[in-house]
């Protein structure tokens, strides 16, 4: 039975986002990670400004981030880099721009519409060290320690099984490898009604785990020096909250102190990984 929960929650996403493969990036925006909940209270409820980085592509921006890993990725030149939940290349973009022509940039994405619009962009720029396969997080289409850097932004929230693409995440980098993640995790409880809403799922809210859980599973998959290096609340605005509450629970969630937030954090597989019972060798 959850394997079967979790492949229709899939299915959901993967709509979802195919979707949003092909909508106007200004709605992407101003809802939740493009859940289709059209704020006109703010514009970025979630994602921060790339516009200043070098790499970053118009085109492949879609809007749906809530950070900037890759900002923080401490990315080196010749280095082999992997985007989990890639999108339409933005973020691998922006590592290319780090990692150079000598390194290597992987996005991977299991929503083919998204895989198609990434590739378009990258032979439009002409990349031929950005590639994007088509596959799930939870089981990467890639070969066991050949990673330097791994980022994410805004997408293993989307997963059901979060720890199983952080033990995979783990499996895939190189030792003394890392990882920069952006992340949607929560401090307290979202009320029901936001956390069974679908389009909700859709847009990274409800899907969210507790912070601490979050951390745990990296810690779990075998992760060493977890560092948060960035943390902002997020605030919904009402007019989306009453998609979903009424106005009598729309005064008790915003009398409670604010419980979703975007974290960015760093963490390393460890330099001596090279034992059979790590799974690295």
């Amino acid at each position: 039975m959850k394997m079967e929960n979790e492949e229709k929650i899939k299915e959901m996403v993967r709509q979802k986002y195919s979707e949003i493969a092909l909508q106007d990036k200004g709605l992407n925006q101003s809802s939740c990670c493009g859940s289709g909940s059209c704020s006109k209270e703010v514009y970025n409820i979630m994602s921060d400004d790339y516009t200043e980085l070098q790499g970053y592509d118009p085109n492949a921006d879609l809007g749906l981030g809530c950070g900037l890993p890759t900002q923080f990725a401490k990315i080196e030149k010749g280095n082999t880099v992997v985007d989990l939940g890639s999108g339409a290349g933005n973020d691998c973009f922006i590592a290319r721009a780090e990692t150079g022509e000598t390194g290597k940039v992987i996005g991977i994405d299991f929503t083919p519409a998204m895989i198609e619009k990434a590739r378009e962009n990258a032979d439009k720029l002409g990349y031929n060290n950005v590639e994007f396969r088509l596959g799930d997080i939870e089981k990467m289409p890639m070969t066991s320690n050949m990673a330097d850097v791994v980022v994410s932004n805004c997408v293993l929230n989307l997963v059901p099984n979060k720890q199983a693409v952080f033990q995979e995440l783990f499996r895939v980098l190189k030792p003394g490898g890392h990882f920069s993640i952006s992340d949607i995790v929560l401090t307290g409880r979202l009320p029901e009604k936001i956390q069974s809403a679908a389009e909700m799922y859709a847009g990274c809210v409800a899907s969210a785990i507790d912070k601490n859980d979050y951390l745990g599973y990296i810690q779990s998959a075998g992760f060493t020096d977890i560092t948060l290096q960035k943390e902002k609340p997020i605030i919904v605005p009402d007019d989306i909250l009453k998609d979903y509450l009424n106005e009598e629970e729309i005064r008790i969630y915003k009398s409670n102190p604010t419980v979703i937030f975007s974290i960015t954090v760093y963490a390393e597989k460890p330099a001596n990984c090279c034992t059979p019972e790590s799974g690295c060798c």
